[in-house]
């Protein structure tokens, strides 16, 4: 397929799911916006809390020589 023909076609459809799309009110976007700033915070407290994590260093010797 031609990329202008399939740019076409993509514009065509995204315009047709806006179109039918329902209408969201704009107490859902405070909601949404008040859910995503909690996720962050809650990720921001996880990542700084708690021992530091190991860093992945050189791998332990093994005991015996490998057979490759």
């Amino acid at each position: 397929m031609h990329p202008d023909v399939h740019l076409m076609l993509h514009h065509t459809r995204a315009t047709e799911l806006q179109r039918s799309a329902p209408v969201r009110n704009p107490r859902s976007r405070l909601r949404d916006r008040c859910g995503w700033t909690l996720v962050e915070l809650g990720l921001r407290l996880v990542s700084s809390s708690g021992p530091a994590r190991p860093s992945a260093g050189p791998a332990a010797s093994r005991p015996f020589p490998s057979m490759s």
